[in-house]
C-alpha cells in the first residue's frame, strides 16, 4: 500500500454536514486534518444535500433545545466568515391536540431554557396568520421567534471552504475500508481501496449512513443505525397566494405533531411551492436505494387541505427530492469513542436520525473537542453514549 504524507493530528472520514463542521473547527484550532468523503463533494447520494433544512429550538427534549440555541449562534458566526448568507430566520409554530405528550413536553423544554413562546388557540392562530393556518377543533399550537431554514448544500460547501482556508486537506473519491491501531508508534491507520493509506493521531467517523458498516467493519461493534430513504415533497401554492408563504413574510417554519409528524418551510428554494413533508420513510441499504416513490401521501394531502384554508394544492406534489434519515430506535444521536482497542483514538458522529443538520456546527465543536481532549467541554453527552443500546435495545425511555 501507498502511505501519503507525513501524517495528521486528524482523519475526519466523511464529509457531509457533520465531517465538514468537524474538519473546520479542528483546522481552525491548528490542527493538520484531513478530512476524506468516499463519492465527490456535495453528492446527492446521503443526507447533506438538497435546498432546505429547518433550524428550530422547539423540542420535547430540553437537551436538544439547549443544543439548537447555541447551534444558531455558530450557524451566525460561520456564516459572518464566509460573506454569504446559508441561515435564513423565521419564526417556528409547532401544533397538534391540545392533549398531545409530545406537545407538551415541548412547552416543559422551553420553560427550562427559559425560550419565549406563545401558546395559541384555534383562534388566535387563525388571526396571528390570516387565516393561512386553520386549526381542528381541539388544537393549540405553539409559536415562538426561533425558527429558521438553512441551506444544505451551500452550507456543507460554506464548511468546506473555510476548512480549506484554515489549512485542511479535503479528499472526496478516497473510500475508507480499514482502520487500525498502530502498535510501535500509537495513532490510527485509515486505509483507502484505492491503496492509500493516511497515519493520523485520532480519527474522527462522520460517515453518515455508512457508518454502521464501516464501524462494524473495523472493531465488530454492531450499532443499531437503520438508514432511512425518505421523500421531501412541494406543493404548490395557488395563485395569488404566492407572497404570502414565502420566505421574508411572517409565516413561519412548522411542525405538527398527531397521528404523523408533517413538517415544513416556507416557500424558499423553490418559489410557489411550499415544502411540507412526514418524518418517515423506508429502511434500506444505502449502497443499493430503491430510490422509489414516497410512502402513501394520503395523510399529507389531507392535512394540506385541512391545514392550510384551501390556499395550497394538495392533489399531489409537483416536486420532490430523496433524502436518507440515519435512524436510531430513540432517533437520538450517537456520540462517543468507539472504545475497545481504539480506546478514545477513534471517535464517532452518527445517528442524527433525520434532526442533526441543524446541530451541526456545534456537533462538529463537540467532536473536535472529544478527539483533541478526550471529553467534550460544557456538554452532557449521556442520551448520545453507545452503551445505552446494551442497556435497552430500544435506547433512552422517552414519555412521548
Amino acid at each position: 500500500m501507498e502511505y501519503s504524507g507525513d501524517g495528521y493530528d486528524v482523519v475526519v472520514i466523511g464529509a457531509g454536514i457533520m465531517g465538514s463542521c468537524t474538519a473546520y473547527e479542528l483546522a481552525k484550532r491548528g490542527e493538520k486534518t484531513l478530512l476524506l468523503e468516499q463519492f465527490d463533494f456535495l453528492h446527492h447520494r446521503g443526507s447533506s444535500h438538497g435546498e432546505s433544512r429547518t433550524i428550530r429550538a422547539a423540542y420535547p427534549q430540553d437537551y436538544y433545545c439547549a443544543m439548537a440555541m447555541e447551534s444558531y449562534t455558530l450557524w451566525e458566526e460561520a456564516q459572518s466568515e464566509i460573506g454569504f448568507k446559508v441561515y435564513f430566520k423565521t419564526q417556528q409554530f409547532n401544533m397538534g391536540p391540545s392533549d398531545d405528550k409530545e406537545l407538551l413536553s415541548i412547552l416543559s423544554s422551553f420553560q427550562k431554557n427559559s425560550v419565549p413562546y406563545q401558546i395559541l388557540d384555534r383562534q388566535q392562530t387563525a388571526e396571528k396568520f390570516s387565516r393561512r393556518i386553520n386549526l381542528p377543533e381541539n388544537w393549540i399550537g405553539v409559536f415562538t421567534e426561533l425558527g429558521g431554514v438553512i441551506k444544505p448544500t451551500k452550507a456543507v460547501s460554506m464548511f468546506q471552504v473555510l476548512a480549506s482556508r484554515k489549512g485542511a486537506i479535503l479528499r472526496d473519491n478516497v473510500e475508507v475500508n480499514s482502520i487500525t491501531k498502530d502498535g510501535e508508534k500509537g495513532g490510527i491507520w485509515v486505509s483507502a481501496a484505492n491503496g492509500e493509506k493516511f497515519w493520523a493521531k485520532k480519527c474522527i467517523i462522520t460517515a453518515g449512513a455508512w457508518a454502521r458498516k464501516l464501524v462494524k467493519s473495523v472493531s465488530g461493534l454492531e450499532l443499531p443505525i437503520q438508514a432511512l430513504e425518505t421523500t421531501l415533497c412541494y406543493w404548490r401554492i395557488k395563485e395569488g397566494h404566492e407572497s404570502e408563504f414565502a420566505i421574508g413574510s411572517d409565516f413561519p417554519s412548522f411542525s405538527s405533531c398527531g397521528k404523523q409528524h408533517v413538517y415544513g418551510t416556507p416557500s424558499l428554494e423553490f418559489p410557489g411551492l411550499i415544502k411540507v413533508a412526514s418524518h418517515d420513510g423506508y429502511p434500506c441499504d444505502p449502497d443499493k436505494r430503491p430510490w422509489g416513490p414516497a410512502k402513501s401521501l394520503s395523510y399529507l394531502k389531507e392535512w394540506i387541505e385541512k391545514i392550510f384554508s384551501g390556499l395550497v394544492d394538495h392533489e399531489r406534489p409537483v416536486a420532490s427530492q430523496s433524502c436518507l434519515y440515519s435512524m436510531t430506535p430513540d432517533e437520538d444521536y450517537v456520540i462517543d469513542f468507539l472504545g475497545g482497542e481504539f480506546g478514545n483514538d477513534v471517535v464517532i458522529g452518527a445517528g442524527f436520525s433525520g434532526h442533526g443538520f441543524k446541530m451541526a456546527p456545534l456537533v462538529g465543536r463537540i467532536l473536535a473537542d472529544m478527539a483533541l481532549c478526550g471529553e467534550a467541554k460544557g456538554v452532557n453527552l449521556k442520551h448520545f453514549r453507545i452503551r445505552r443500546f446494551q442497556e435497552n435495545p430500544k435506547g433512552n425511555v422517552k414519555d412521548f
